[in-house]
């Protein structure tokens, strides 16, 4: 059993193409998690009648703080950390947690458009997405724009997906793609909570888990599943706008909180 976690602000329509996903691909039973920033296009009620909690923030927060308002909500050991705007993959969760496990792993993402099995592979698919993106860009963000989109971009979506399993089952690499976190709650209980001055969240996360790898040795660093593969749309969904977080007083750059020295481990991550 798993709990998934998701922080929403209005996008119905994506809203809507994120559950059917999540409800169709999802093996495990789960909780879903909805933590609301203020909606006001009728999402929090739209995720209440299919069955999800919503927590009510009232106001548009930083990831990390609603990331932990889950957290204090949800039941199971397994929690993921998704975005609204992904189509998931048949099995993902399954396959991540059968991933991780094979590879005593306590935190680990997905991979993605944003980081694939190398530099190259990545820069295939990232050209063939600007591409389509500029439809979008063109076109607007329908439904029904997304949805062409993904299927220009993959073709038969369950097959894609199938065939990355199969090529690269159990297969990882350090590193991260922050659309996508899946951690065990042993790991929360290693590194804490979200640290919530952090909006680069998912950086923060890799370099607070590297650095006890290094210096305890009980966890190993974040890596990325690279047999499960899940779309994520990329800003585009962003362009309908975001008030300012209530609580950006607080927030800092990564810079402000880490040395160079660890800094210079994320540029490495691409190699």
């Amino acid at each position: 059993m798993i709990s998934v976690i998701t922080a929403i602000y209005n996008q119905l329509n994506i809203n809507r193409m994120f559950w059917a996903s999540l409800s169709k691909y999802t093996s495990s039973p789960f909780e879903l998690i909805i933590i609301d920033n203020g909606s006001t296009d009728g999402s929090p009620e739209f995720f209440e009648s299919v069955g999800a909690k919503v927590i009510y923030n009232r106001a548009n927060y930083s990831y990390p703080f609603c990331q932990n308002r889950g957290i204090e909500k949800a039941q199971y050991k397994w929690l993921a950390f998704l975005n609204n705007d992904l189509i998931l993959s048949p099995q993902w969760d399954s396959r991540m947690i059968d991933s991780m496990s094979r590879n005593e792993l306590l935190a680990a993402t997905a991979c993605g458009i944003e980081h694939l099995e190398n530099r190259e592979a990545t820069r295939r698919l990232k050209k063939r997405w600007r591409i389509l993106r500029n439809l979008i860009t063109l076109t607007g963000n329908s439904a029904t724009t997304l949805k062409l989109a993904h299927s220009l971009m993959y073709g038969n979506w369950e097959d894609f997906c199938n065939y990355r399993y199969e090529t690269f089952k159990h297969r990882i690499k350090e590193g991260f793609v922050g659309s996508t976190i899946m951690i065990h709650r042993e790991a929360i209980e290693k590194i804490g909570l979200w640290d919530e001055r952090m909006q680069q969240a998912d950086y923060d996360l890799y370099l607070r888990i590297k650095e006890r790898s290094l210096k305890e040795g009980d966890i190993k660093p974040l890596h990325i599943c690279l047999d499960v593969f899940i779309h994520h749309y990329i800003k585009i969904t962003l362009k309908s706008g975001h008030p300012e977080f209530v609580d950006r007083h607080r927030l800092i750059e990564l810079k402000d909180k880490w040395a160079p020295e660890y800094l210079a481990l994320l540029d490495r991550l691409d190699d």
